[in-house]
């Protein structure tokens, strides 16, 4: 059985977080991916990780988690021929992925325009910060400072989230846009262009915020008490009495299970009435929570249908039999001291998300690639004398 993009070919000029993620989600659907890096500027990611040893062979995990099933080839880009050699591997290319600042690939004579004179069909995909038009296209950016431009670390109280969650939303941003440009050739027959930025897509992830920012009608309200975290006896409880009809039947449950409960925190029937008893509901729970410890709640609320759970740590949570599916243990390659353990995909379909193979090396398949493209191993080496690969 076919892969849904078994016949793609994908060329990957990503590094970091955001891109290599993007088109790792092609890799795992069947795509063949080639991760195409300077000979003297390899993925930085690639010596990131827990492990020093696997850093130093450039196969860090923070590279490998979006690395599987993808091929790796050097190419500098800066040479004539190496760009005479990216321009032949469009020929036979769907997709063109890159994450380069603003320009730089135009720069080169490698941006669209130039290359889908070589291949109309190229979808041609540029992930940047800030896109590429208004006053800030050309700044370069991370996921951090996305979270401080965006107002993402101002509306969690000031405090950065210690996690990349705009570079790992952007990936997935990018690959819908380009999926649906691959469905939209099937129709016209010619590639296109997409930009997508991570500024919006941080604003994307918080839509409801910003459209309300954006609002002439401004109202001040505090976090809603049914959404929100509890000492208990033992540990950290976050609830999901979210609705008008949620906290009803929480106070129903905690009234049948021994507690007084004041009447009127059962009578919010809307919106507007719960958001107004909302002190008096945190102040109920802050007292009843602490009876118990988080375990013996998070037992309670789920057998009357309530979302709650303990707040537990990332090494608690990794080890939940519920992602047996979502890990795969790699079969690693050279310099891996331990197999490595690879999330795959959130999402489960028949032929869907798999790994096959590893993640490459840095320049593995090198000589494979060019040697498919019908040059001789002289040249080949003649061109790693040259620098123009490794």
């Amino acid at each position: 059985m076919t892969k849904p993009y078994e016949n793609i070919r994908l060329l990957d000029l990503t590094h970091v977080l955001a891109g290599p993620f993007c088109t790792y989600q092609f890799a795992l659907l069947g795509a063949e991916v080639i991760k195409i890096e300077s000979p003297t500027s390899p993925d930085c990611a690639r010596g990131r990780g827990p492990d020093p040893a696997q850093n130093a062979v450039l196969r860090g995990l923070n590279y490998q988690v979006q690395a599987s099933n993808k091929k790796a080839m050097t190419l500098n880009l800066k040479t004539s021929q190496g760009q005479f050699i990216l321009k032949e591997l469009v020929k036979s290319a769907d997709i063109l992925v890159e994450n380069y600042r603003t320009g730089a690939l135009d720069a080169l004579g490698l941006g669209y325009d130039d290359l889908k004179s070589v291949n109309p069909r190229l979808i041609y995909c540029s992930l940047t910060g800030y896109g590429d038009n208004g006053p800030r296209t050309g700044v370069n950016a991370y996921d951090n400072v996305i979270q401080a431009t965006s107002g993402i670390i101002e509306q969690s109280a000031g405090h950065k989230p210690g996690v990349s969650f705009v570079d790992y939303a952007a990936g997935y941003n990018a690959a819908f846009a380009i999926s649906s440009a691959l469905h939209q050739r099937t129709s016209t027959g010619k590639g296109t262009y997409i930009s997508s930025s991570m500024f919006e897509v941080a604003m994307t992830l918080m839509a409801p915020e910003a459209a309300a920012a954006a609002y002439p009608v401004k109202t001040e309200r505090d976090k809603e008490a049914g959404i929100s975290a509890y000492e208990t006896a033992g540990g950290i409880l976050m609830i999901g009495a979210f609705t008008p009809d949620q906290n009803r039947r929480m106070w129903v449950m905690l009234a049948g299970i021994g507690y007084d409960i004041d009447a009127k925190l059962k009578t919010p029937n809307d919106w507007e009435s719960l958001w107004a008893s909302t002190n008096d509901i945190r102040s109920a729970l802050k007292h009843i929570l602490k009876d118990k410890t988080a375990d013996e709640w998070q037992s309670i609320f789920h057998s009357h249908n309530l979302p709650a759970e303990r707040q537990r740590t990332l090494a608690e949570a990794i080890n939940d039999p519920q992602l047996n599916a979502y890990f795969h243990k790699s079969t690693g390659g050279d310099g891996d001291t331990h197999l490595p353990v690879m999330p795959v995909a959130a999402y489960h379909f028949e032929n869907g998300p798999e790994i096959t193979s590893p993640a490459p090396g840095f320049g593995e398949h090198t000589n494979e690639i060019l040697s498919e493209l019908g040059l001789a191993d002289a040249e080949i080496d003649d061109l790693r004398k040259q620098g123009v690969i490794v």
